[in-house]
């Protein structure tokens, strides 16, 4: 958070404060609870939970219904749903155990729609999954392939990073993903997750030692390589997820950057000749920019989701 006179900071469109700018100086500020400062982000963060909350409590009860989802709106969200499913948490992750696994009839068998669930097990962003999928038998869930244990978290970082990505194309909004103190804890929970993960197929343990690929080498060798190549590893493993932050900040903080500065050649030009050439274009290149902007709120979520299936496959299938 900046403090007063922030509109002499070049980045001030794209930080987080203490309230809500909008037009002509109108600014509505954020209460102060007990000390604790609630501000922009924390606001919007909010918002890209309970739109996912709602979006995926009513996907999940018309999956449940007695025929296929219909319309375009619930369409919209069930296919981004199934890409993810079916193109990046399944091929990428396999089956950990290598065991045979029958994957039977399409789910609920409503043409292969297999965003199943029970509406109550539809839950906020970090904390819970979006849906859960399966096929319903009597309250219990079947899940249709072996790597559909791992959706409802990939399912969660994909849709709140999307929503979160999309709020900034609102005005006056901005994207809390922008911010890297919020990629940091995401990235932070995808660390935690992969822990989970791997340490659940291999034990907390062996999670750690499997860092380090199995070498037939001589023993007094493997003395010195082996610690050294953990070390390296470690560090790798740590860096991973701390690309996994920067990435998605810095992407999504650049979009934004660029169209205030493209705006702001309008400001730079007001008075002069210029200004009649230079404001057209600024408005045509920020309507350019801005549909580049939604283009990329798609593409890095995508991005995170398809890291965060990478480090749990990596983590499950260890060397």
């Amino acid at each position: 958070m900046a403090a007063g006179g922030h509109h002499e900071d070049t980045f001030h469109h794209v930080r987080d404060y203490p309230h809500f700018e909008l037009p002509f100086g109108i600014e509505i500020g954020l209460p102060n609870i007990f000390g604790f400062q609630l501000t922009k982000f924390m606001v919007l963060q909010v918002v890209a939970g309970l739109i996912v909350f709602f979006i995926f409590r009513g996907l999940a009860k018309r999956v449940n219904s007695s025929g296929p989802v219909r319309g375009r709106w619930w369409n919209f969200w069930e296919t981004l749903a199934l890409y993810i499913r079916d193109e990046v948490v399944r091929p990428t992750i396999g089956d950990p155990h290598h065991a045979h696994h029958e994957h039977g009839e399409p789910l609920n068998g409503h043409n292969g729609s297999a965003v199943a669930g029970h509406a109550e097990g539809v839950g906020h962003s970090n904390a819970h999954s979006v849906i859960e999928a399966g096929e319903v038998h009597g309250g219990t869930i079947a899940a249709g392939h072996p790597a559909d244990k791992y959706l409802p978290f990939i399912w969660t970082c994909f849709f709140y990073v999307l929503i979160c990505n999309l709020l900034g194309a609102i005005p006056w909004m901005g994207s809390a993903t922008g911010e890297i103190n919020v990629t940091a804890m995401l990235a932070l929970s995808v660390f935690g997750y992969v822990i989970f993960c791997g340490s659940q197929i291999s034990g907390p343990g062996g999670f750690w030692l499997s860092l380090v690929p199995s070498m037939d080498l001589p023993a007094a060798l493997k003395v010195v390589l082996v610690p050294v190549l953990w070390v390296i590893e470690f560090f790798g493993f740590l860096i991973k997820h701390g690309v996994l932050a920067v990435r998605l900040f810095a992407n999504i903080m650049a979009g934004h950057t660029v169209i205030a500065v493209i705006l702001g050649f309008i400001a730079l030009t007001a008075g002069s000749g210029l200004w009649y050439g230079v404001m057209p274009a600024s408005v045509l290149g920020q309507v350019a920019i801005g549909m580049l902007e939604l283009f990329v709120a798609f593409l890095q979520a995508y991005v995170f989701a398809f890291l965060a299936t990478l480090f749990v496959s990596a983590a499950i299938h260890p060397h």
